[in-house]
């Protein structure tokens, strides 16, 4: 149980950069590469660091 209450804010912290980015995603009219489905299957599909990498470089606006 202490393992759990534990993990929670990494759990919860997950959670919210899941739901930032998939929003931001959502969102955004125009992403690094043109391509929203392809960010929304690193979103999804790399764990933790997907939602981090979509942030950090999806963002950007392509020209």
């Amino acid at each position: 149980m202490k393992m759990v209450i534990g993990l929670a804010p990494l759990i919860l912290l997950e959670l919210v950069l899941l739901v930032v980015a998939l929003v931001d995603l959502a969102k955004r009219p125009k992403v690094t590469g043109g391509n929203k489905v392809i960010w929304l299957i690193v979103i999804l599909f790399i764990g933790t660091i997907g939602p981090i990498i979509y942030l950090i470089f999806g963002r950007r606006e392509s020209e």
